[in-house]
């Protein structure tokens, strides 16, 4: 069983998935740090100081020792039950650039390897073939008997 195991890893595909997952992860990282740092702040800042990430509606009841809060993660490690749109709108940003970006490198690939490639030169008729070519031709144009 570790033998086939071994093989399974050892295969070029299981390799390639496991290091995708990681850069991949690593990756969101990355973008997300570009949603919350960068892109949502210069979102806030045309829309007039807007933080999305705070933006919530309570729907559960509030302990005292949190009441007029306006601390989203606070809330919600106390167990109280919050509508975080704020918190989705920055994830769906999150979201739509991490697919850009894919987009655009699946469409930078797709253009590496789908470039056509030139027509062989035909290779020429080697001597035998095109005499027996002219023989056949020859034999055609005279008369059946």
């Amino acid at each position: 069983m570790f033998k086939e195991f071994k093989a399974f890893i050892a295969r070029g595909n299981v390799l390639d998935l496991a290091v995708a997952v990681i850069i991949g992860a690593a990756f969101g990282k990355i973008v997300s740090s570009l949603t919350d740092d960068i892109i949502m702040p210069v979102i806030g800042k045309i829309t007039g100081g807007l933080d999305f990430s705070s933006h919530f509606l309570i729907l559960g009841k509030v302990p005292a020792e949190l009441a007029g809060s306006s601390d989203y993660a606070a809330l919600k490690k106390a167990g109280v039950a919050v509508f975080g749109y704020g918190a989705f709108v920055t994830a769906a940003v999150n979201f739509l650039i991490l697919a850009f970006i894919i987009f655009l490198l699946v469409r930078s690939v797709h253009k590496l390897m789908d470039k056509p490639k030139e027509p062989a030169a035909a290779a020429p008729e080697p001597a035998d073939v095109a005499l027996l070519r002219e023989i056949r031709d020859e034999l055609k144009k005279r008369p059946t008997v």
